[in-house]
């Protein structure tokens, strides 16, 4: 039971890559996916998340260039990534876990919330 993300590369800044975070085990249709990102020598931080009734939140350095949607019937949420920047250079996991805005910019501090937690998926911007 946990949830496997995939689709990252290496692309030139400006660039795009769509994510993919497949469930297995369970539906992704119930509560919340939320992605998350770890740079090189950084904490891990909140990215985006949607929930079961639509609620989508994303964190300010990613709003207007990151698309977060949902797919049920493939049982998989995406996480498309334009206008790439070098600062998006990181690993990317998603788990499941509330989708509430202070929660996703504050992810140290409420990290206990998320689970079903997989691989995640390097993405490289270059300059």
């Amino acid at each position: 039971v946990q949830l496997q993300a995939s689709g990252g590369g290496l692309v030139q800044a400006g660039g795009s890559l769509r994510l993919s975070c497949v469930a297995s085990g369970f539906t992704l249709d119930y509560g919340a996916t939320a992605w998350f990102r770890q740079a090189p020598g950084k904490e891990r931080e909140g990215v985006a998340c949607v929930s079961s009734s639509d609620t989508i939140r994303y964190t300010e350095s990613v709003k207007g260039r990151f698309t977060i949607s949902g797919d049920g019937a493939k049982n998989t949420v995406y996480l498309q990534m334009d206008s790439l920047k070098p600062e998006d250079t990181g690993i990317y996991y998603c788990a499941k876990g509330p989708c509430i805005g202070p929660i996703l910019n504050n992810y140290q501090e409420y990290r206990a919330k998320f689970g079903n937690w997989g691989q995640g998926t390097l993405v490289t911007v270059s300059s």
